[in-house]
Protein backbone atom coordinates (compact mmCIF):
# COMPACT_ATOMS: atom_id res chain seq x y z
CA UNK A 1 0.00 0.00 0.00
CA UNK A 2 0.88 3.68 -0.29
CA UNK A 3 1.07 6.02 2.35
CA UNK A 4 -2.26 7.34 2.20
CA UNK A 5 -4.00 3.81 2.18
CA UNK A 6 -2.25 3.24 5.17
CA UNK A 7 -2.86 6.53 6.90
CA UNK A 8 -6.39 5.92 6.00
CA UNK A 9 -6.83 2.60 7.54
CA UNK A 10 -4.47 3.53 10.40
CA UNK A 11 -6.04 6.64 11.21
CA UNK A 12 -9.57 4.49 11.11
CA UNK A 13 -7.98 1.57 13.76
CA UNK A 14 -6.83 5.17 16.02
CA UNK A 15 -10.11 5.63 17.13
CA UNK A 16 -10.33 2.89 19.45
CA UNK A 17 -8.06 5.10 22.15
CA UNK A 18 -9.58 8.01 23.23
CA UNK A 19 -7.02 9.14 25.47
CA UNK A 20 -6.83 13.01 25.00
CA UNK A 21 -9.61 13.29 23.15
CA UNK A 22 -13.16 13.02 25.10
CA UNK A 23 -14.73 15.11 27.90
CA UNK A 24 -17.78 16.31 29.07
CA UNK A 25 -18.07 19.78 26.41
CA UNK A 26 -18.49 19.90 22.41
CA UNK A 27 -14.83 21.18 22.62
CA UNK A 28 -13.64 17.77 24.30
CA UNK A 29 -15.12 15.88 21.13
CA UNK A 30 -13.00 14.46 18.26
CA UNK A 31 -14.21 14.75 14.78
CA UNK A 32 -13.44 13.69 11.40
CA UNK A 33 -11.90 16.51 9.32
CA UNK A 34 -12.53 17.41 5.37
CA UNK A 35 -10.14 14.03 4.19
CA UNK A 36 -11.71 11.60 6.54
CA UNK A 37 -8.97 11.51 9.30
CA UNK A 38 -10.03 11.76 12.82
CA UNK A 39 -9.02 15.24 14.68
CA UNK A 40 -8.79 15.83 18.13
CA UNK A 41 -9.08 18.61 20.18
CA UNK A 42 -6.20 19.50 22.29
CA UNK A 43 -6.25 22.27 25.03
CA UNK A 44 -3.80 25.34 24.28
CA UNK A 45 -1.14 26.65 27.19
CA UNK A 46 -3.25 30.23 26.11
CA UNK A 47 -6.65 28.86 26.33
CA UNK A 48 -8.76 27.52 23.93
CA UNK A 49 -8.76 24.52 21.41
CA UNK A 50 -7.04 23.45 18.17
CA UNK A 51 -6.83 20.17 16.35
CA UNK A 52 -4.04 17.60 15.94
CA UNK A 53 -4.10 14.60 13.74
CA UNK A 54 -4.17 11.03 15.36
CA UNK A 55 -2.60 8.00 13.70
CA UNK A 56 -1.38 4.74 14.59
CA UNK A 57 2.40 3.70 13.92
CA UNK A 58 0.81 0.24 13.30
CA UNK A 59 -2.07 -1.88 13.59
CA UNK A 60 -0.22 -4.97 14.00
CA UNK A 61 0.05 -6.37 17.82
CA UNK A 62 1.31 -8.68 19.51
CA UNK A 63 -0.90 -8.17 22.27
CA UNK A 64 -4.14 -10.25 22.90
CA UNK A 65 -5.89 -7.16 24.87
CA UNK A 66 -9.31 -8.57 24.90
CA UNK A 67 -11.11 -5.26 24.96
CA UNK A 68 -9.17 -4.78 21.73
CA UNK A 69 -10.88 -4.78 18.19
CA UNK A 70 -6.87 -4.83 16.66
CA UNK A 71 -5.26 -7.37 19.56
CA UNK A 72 -3.31 -10.53 18.01
CA UNK A 73 -5.57 -13.11 16.43
CA UNK A 74 -7.95 -10.73 15.38
CA UNK A 75 -9.15 -10.36 11.82
CA UNK A 76 -8.17 -6.90 10.78
CA UNK A 77 -6.32 -5.46 7.49
CA UNK A 78 -2.92 -4.89 8.73
CA UNK A 79 -0.29 -2.43 7.87
CA UNK A 80 2.51 -0.72 9.46
CA UNK A 81 4.13 3.41 8.37
CA UNK A 82 7.57 3.55 8.63
CA UNK A 83 8.95 7.09 10.77
CA UNK A 84 9.70 8.78 7.55
CA UNK A 85 6.20 8.63 6.56
CA UNK A 86 4.65 9.47 9.63
CA UNK A 87 6.84 12.56 9.59
CA UNK A 88 6.54 13.36 5.90
CA UNK A 89 2.50 12.83 5.90
CA UNK A 90 2.00 14.85 9.06
CA UNK A 91 4.49 17.74 7.94
CA UNK A 92 2.23 17.94 4.64
CA UNK A 93 -1.01 18.48 6.88
CA UNK A 94 0.81 21.34 8.96
CA UNK A 95 2.10 23.17 5.81
CA UNK A 96 -1.49 23.50 4.44
CA UNK A 97 -2.45 24.37 8.28
CA UNK A 98 -5.00 21.38 8.82
CA UNK A 99 -3.95 20.43 11.99
CA UNK A 100 -1.96 21.78 15.14
CA UNK A 101 -0.52 18.71 16.02
CA UNK A 102 0.14 15.00 16.46
CA UNK A 103 -1.20 12.45 18.71
CA UNK A 104 1.57 9.23 17.75
CA UNK A 105 0.37 5.56 19.06
CA UNK A 106 0.68 2.25 18.08
CA UNK A 107 0.42 -1.89 18.03
CA UNK A 108 2.80 -3.77 19.66
CA UNK A 109 5.25 -4.53 16.49
CA UNK A 110 7.44 -7.37 18.14
CA UNK A 111 8.79 -6.13 21.21
CA UNK A 112 7.70 -2.93 23.27
CA UNK A 113 11.53 -1.56 22.88
CA UNK A 114 11.54 -2.20 19.14
CA UNK A 115 8.18 -0.01 18.67
CA UNK A 116 8.94 2.35 20.71
CA UNK A 117 12.19 3.19 18.62
CA UNK A 118 10.28 3.65 15.50
CA UNK A 119 7.80 5.67 17.16
CA UNK A 120 10.66 8.57 18.61
CA UNK A 121 12.04 7.92 15.25
CA UNK A 122 9.42 9.65 13.63
CA UNK A 123 8.68 12.25 16.08
CA UNK A 124 12.87 12.86 15.98
CA UNK A 125 12.48 12.96 11.96
CA UNK A 126 10.07 15.97 13.03
CA UNK A 127 12.53 17.92 15.72
CA UNK A 128 15.55 17.20 13.36
CA UNK A 129 14.93 17.53 9.86
CA UNK A 130 11.58 19.94 10.11
CA UNK A 131 12.19 21.26 12.82
CA UNK A 132 9.23 20.95 13.79
CA UNK A 133 8.45 22.23 17.74
CA UNK A 134 4.86 22.08 17.94
CA UNK A 135 2.69 19.73 19.58
CA UNK A 136 3.37 16.09 20.04
CA UNK A 137 1.51 13.59 21.93
CA UNK A 138 3.20 10.26 22.01
CA UNK A 139 1.98 7.22 23.22
CA UNK A 140 3.91 4.90 25.54
CA UNK A 141 3.83 1.41 24.62
CA UNK A 142 3.03 -1.12 27.66
CA UNK A 143 6.55 -3.15 29.12
CA UNK A 144 8.64 -0.08 27.40
CA UNK A 145 12.39 -0.23 28.83
CA UNK A 146 13.14 2.85 31.44
CA UNK A 147 15.93 4.29 28.54
CA UNK A 148 12.93 4.13 25.50
CA UNK A 149 10.34 5.96 28.32
CA UNK A 150 12.92 8.84 29.13
CA UNK A 151 13.62 9.39 24.83
CA UNK A 152 9.98 9.74 24.53
CA UNK A 153 9.43 12.24 26.86
CA UNK A 154 12.86 13.81 26.03
CA UNK A 155 10.66 14.66 21.92
CA UNK A 156 7.24 14.47 23.06
CA UNK A 157 4.94 17.66 24.52
CA UNK A 158 2.82 15.35 26.25
CA UNK A 159 2.86 11.29 26.99
CA UNK A 160 0.58 8.82 28.13
CA UNK A 161 0.13 5.48 28.80
CA UNK A 162 -3.19 3.77 29.77
CA UNK A 163 -3.90 2.27 33.03
CA UNK A 164 -6.76 0.39 31.64
CA UNK A 165 -8.15 -0.90 35.14
CA UNK A 166 -8.15 0.04 38.59
CA UNK A 167 -5.73 -3.06 40.45
CA UNK A 168 -4.53 -6.36 38.71
CA UNK A 169 -7.89 -8.60 39.57
CA UNK A 170 -9.32 -6.56 36.75
CA UNK A 171 -6.23 -6.25 34.40
CA UNK A 172 -6.49 -9.99 34.64
CA UNK A 173 -9.18 -10.48 32.88
CA UNK A 174 -8.26 -8.54 29.76
CA UNK A 175 -4.69 -9.80 28.74
CA UNK A 176 -2.62 -13.23 29.69
CA UNK A 177 -0.01 -11.43 27.29
CA UNK A 178 0.65 -8.21 29.55
CA UNK A 179 2.03 -8.12 33.49
CA UNK A 180 -0.21 -5.08 35.19
CA UNK A 181 2.76 -4.56 37.38
CA UNK A 182 5.68 -4.37 35.26
CA UNK A 183 3.92 -3.49 31.83
CA UNK A 184 1.20 -0.98 33.34
CA UNK A 185 2.19 0.65 36.65
CA UNK A 186 6.10 0.60 36.51
CA UNK A 187 6.32 2.69 33.58
CA UNK A 188 3.33 4.96 34.60
CA UNK A 189 5.23 5.73 37.89
CA UNK A 190 8.07 6.04 36.38
CA UNK A 191 6.65 8.93 33.56
CA UNK A 192 5.49 10.65 36.97
CA UNK A 193 9.52 10.60 38.22
CA UNK A 194 10.98 11.63 35.11
CA UNK A 195 7.89 14.96 35.14
CA UNK A 196 7.94 16.09 38.55
CA UNK A 197 7.67 19.56 38.92
CA UNK A 198 11.85 20.25 39.53
CA UNK A 199 12.23 17.74 36.74
CA UNK A 200 14.43 18.22 34.03
CA UNK A 201 11.30 17.23 32.03
CA UNK A 202 8.29 19.19 33.78
CA UNK A 203 6.72 20.82 31.34
CA UNK A 204 6.01 17.51 29.50
CA UNK A 205 2.41 17.24 29.76
CA UNK A 206 0.73 13.16 31.27
CA UNK A 207 -1.92 11.40 30.66
CA UNK A 208 -3.78 8.34 31.02
CA UNK A 209 -6.99 6.35 30.36
CA UNK A 210 -9.48 3.48 31.89
CA UNK A 211 -10.98 1.41 29.47
CA UNK A 212 -14.86 1.37 31.22
CA UNK A 213 -16.92 -1.73 31.79
CA UNK A 214 -14.78 -4.39 29.72
CA UNK A 215 -14.02 -6.04 33.00
CA UNK A 216 -16.04 -6.07 36.29
CA UNK A 217 -14.44 -2.96 38.30
CA UNK A 218 -16.48 -0.79 39.91
CA UNK A 219 -16.69 3.50 39.97
CA UNK A 220 -15.90 3.29 43.64
CA UNK A 221 -12.32 1.50 42.33
CA UNK A 222 -11.37 3.66 39.77
CA UNK A 223 -12.15 6.79 41.38
CA UNK A 224 -9.52 5.27 44.05
CA UNK A 225 -6.99 4.73 41.28
CA UNK A 226 -7.92 8.50 39.83
CA UNK A 227 -7.07 10.33 43.70
CA UNK A 228 -3.98 8.37 43.57
CA UNK A 229 -2.83 9.21 39.77
CA UNK A 230 -3.87 13.18 40.75
CA UNK A 231 -2.63 13.78 44.40
CA UNK A 232 0.47 11.16 44.28
CA UNK A 233 1.66 10.56 40.94
CA UNK A 234 0.67 14.52 39.92
CA UNK A 235 -0.66 13.47 36.52
CA UNK A 236 -2.28 16.04 34.19
CA UNK A 237 -5.49 14.52 33.11
CA UNK A 238 -7.54 11.37 33.63
CA UNK A 239 -9.74 9.98 30.21
CA UNK A 240 -12.35 7.09 30.15
CA UNK A 241 -13.11 5.35 27.30
CA UNK A 242 -16.36 3.39 27.69
CA UNK A 243 -15.89 -0.52 26.47
CA UNK A 244 -18.45 -0.84 23.41
CA UNK A 245 -20.02 -4.60 23.58
CA UNK A 246 -18.87 -6.08 19.91
CA UNK A 247 -15.28 -5.46 19.52
CA UNK A 248 -13.85 -7.56 22.23
CA UNK A 249 -13.78 -11.06 23.05
CA UNK A 250 -16.77 -12.70 23.95
CA UNK A 251 -15.39 -14.06 27.46
CA UNK A 252 -15.13 -10.64 29.03
CA UNK A 253 -17.46 -9.50 31.26
CA UNK A 254 -17.99 -6.60 29.01
CA UNK A 255 -19.38 -8.60 26.97
CA UNK A 256 -21.51 -10.66 29.80
CA UNK A 257 -22.65 -7.82 31.50
CA UNK A 258 -24.98 -5.38 29.38
CA UNK A 259 -25.33 -3.04 32.81
CA UNK A 260 -21.82 -2.27 32.55
CA UNK A 261 -21.12 -2.23 28.84
CA UNK A 262 -24.50 -2.26 27.11
CA UNK A 263 -24.81 1.26 24.71
CA UNK A 264 -26.77 3.58 27.00
CA UNK A 265 -25.71 2.42 30.05
CA UNK A 266 -21.94 2.02 29.01
CA UNK A 267 -21.90 5.82 27.99
CA UNK A 268 -23.50 7.43 31.01
CA UNK A 269 -21.11 5.68 33.43
CA UNK A 270 -17.92 7.14 30.89
CA UNK A 271 -20.13 10.39 31.38
CA UNK A 272 -20.12 10.15 35.32
CA UNK A 273 -16.28 9.23 35.56
CA UNK A 274 -16.01 12.42 33.82
CA UNK A 275 -18.12 14.67 35.97
CA UNK A 276 -16.24 12.95 39.05
CA UNK A 277 -12.53 13.36 37.95
CA UNK A 278 -13.59 17.48 37.06
CA UNK A 279 -14.80 17.39 40.44
CA UNK A 280 -11.42 16.08 41.60
CA UNK A 281 -9.29 17.99 39.61
CA UNK A 282 -11.47 21.52 39.54
CA UNK A 283 -13.56 21.52 42.23
CA UNK A 284 -11.37 20.29 45.17
CA UNK A 285 -13.58 17.25 45.96
CA UNK A 286 -11.56 14.94 47.86
CA UNK A 287 -12.63 10.71 47.40
CA UNK A 288 -14.50 10.26 50.29
CA UNK A 289 -16.76 12.72 49.29
CA UNK A 290 -18.35 10.57 46.29
CA UNK A 291 -21.19 8.62 47.03
CA UNK A 292 -21.59 5.14 45.43
CA UNK A 293 -24.61 3.19 45.07
CA UNK A 294 -25.11 -0.62 46.07
CA UNK A 295 -23.15 -1.99 43.48
CA UNK A 296 -20.34 0.21 43.91
CA UNK A 297 -21.06 2.73 40.90
CA UNK A 298 -22.61 6.25 40.33
CA UNK A 299 -26.20 6.75 39.47
CA UNK A 300 -26.73 7.04 35.79
CA UNK A 301 -29.74 9.41 36.97
CA UNK A 302 -27.97 12.01 38.92
CA UNK A 303 -24.81 13.73 38.52
CA UNK A 304 -22.31 13.03 41.21
CA UNK A 305 -22.63 16.72 42.46
CA UNK A 306 -26.16 16.79 43.00
CA UNK A 307 -25.68 12.77 44.76
CA UNK A 308 -23.28 14.88 47.14
CA UNK A 309 -25.68 17.63 47.51
CA UNK A 310 -28.76 15.88 48.36
CA UNK A 311 -26.77 13.86 51.09
CA UNK A 312 -25.92 17.07 52.74
CA UNK A 313 -28.80 19.01 53.46
CA UNK A 314 -26.96 20.83 56.70
CA UNK A 315 -24.77 22.84 54.02
CA UNK A 316 -27.76 23.99 52.03
CA UNK A 317 -29.44 26.46 51.74
CA UNK A 318 -26.59 28.43 50.40
CA UNK A 319 -27.14 32.10 50.36
CA UNK A 320 -26.41 33.53 47.11
CA UNK A 321 -25.13 37.13 48.50
CA UNK A 322 -23.06 35.72 51.27
CA UNK A 323 -21.63 32.18 49.75
CA UNK A 324 -17.71 32.38 49.14
CA UNK A 325 -17.18 30.93 45.79
CA UNK A 326 -16.03 27.29 47.09
CA UNK A 327 -19.37 27.64 48.50
CA UNK A 328 -20.97 28.70 45.60
CA UNK A 329 -19.13 25.85 43.26
CA UNK A 330 -20.78 23.72 45.73
CA UNK A 331 -24.28 23.80 44.10
CA UNK A 332 -25.81 21.53 41.66
CA UNK A 333 -25.40 24.01 38.30
CA UNK A 334 -23.04 26.32 39.56
CA UNK A 335 -19.76 26.03 38.10
CA UNK A 336 -16.62 28.23 38.04
CA UNK A 337 -17.66 30.72 35.74
CA UNK A 338 -21.37 31.24 36.88
CA UNK A 339 -19.65 31.44 40.23
CA UNK A 340 -17.57 34.24 39.28
CA UNK A 341 -20.48 36.18 37.80
CA UNK A 342 -22.34 35.84 40.81
CA UNK A 343 -19.40 37.50 42.86
CA UNK A 344 -18.89 40.31 39.96
CA UNK A 345 -22.51 41.39 40.25
CA UNK A 346 -22.25 41.15 44.47
CA UNK A 347 -19.83 44.37 44.11
CA UNK A 348 -22.42 46.39 42.85
CA UNK A 349 -25.62 45.14 44.34
CA UNK A 350 -27.82 42.45 45.74
CA UNK A 351 -28.80 39.59 44.04
CA UNK A 352 -32.87 39.72 44.75
CA UNK A 353 -33.88 36.61 42.84
CA UNK A 354 -33.61 33.93 40.19
CA UNK A 355 -34.39 36.84 37.34
CA UNK A 356 -30.94 38.01 38.25
CA UNK A 357 -28.88 34.87 37.74
CA UNK A 358 -26.94 34.78 34.68
CA UNK A 359 -28.43 31.10 33.88
CA UNK A 360 -31.54 30.00 32.70
CA UNK A 361 -33.70 26.85 31.61
CA UNK A 362 -33.43 23.33 33.22
CA UNK A 363 -29.93 24.78 35.07
CA UNK A 364 -31.78 27.56 37.09
CA UNK A 365 -34.53 25.32 38.01
CA UNK A 366 -32.12 23.14 39.34
CA UNK A 367 -29.78 26.04 41.40
CA UNK A 368 -33.16 26.99 42.87
CA UNK A 369 -33.31 24.04 44.92
CA UNK A 370 -29.90 25.02 46.64
CA UNK A 371 -29.93 28.66 47.15
CA UNK A 372 -31.29 31.35 48.80
CA UNK A 373 -31.21 35.21 48.26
Amino acid sequence: MDTHSKLEILSEDSKYDLACACGTGKEDRRHRGDEGKWLYPVSLPGGGYSIMLKTLLSNACRNDCKYCPLRAGSNVRRCTLTAVEIAESFMDYYRRGKVFGLFLSSGVIDTPDNTMEILNSAIRVLRKKYDFRGYVHLKIIPGASNAAIEDAISLASAVSLNIETPGERHFSLLSDSKNYNEDIIRPIKLISELTAKGSRYHKVKTTTQFIVGASDEKDSEIVKYMGGLYSRLDYDRIYFSAYQPGLGAPDIPGEQNFSLSGDTGGFMREHRLYQAEFLLRKYKFSESEFIFGADGNFSLEKDPKEIWADSHPEFFPVNINKAAKEELVRVPGIGHETAALILKERLSHRISGAWALPVRGKRLDKILHYVSF
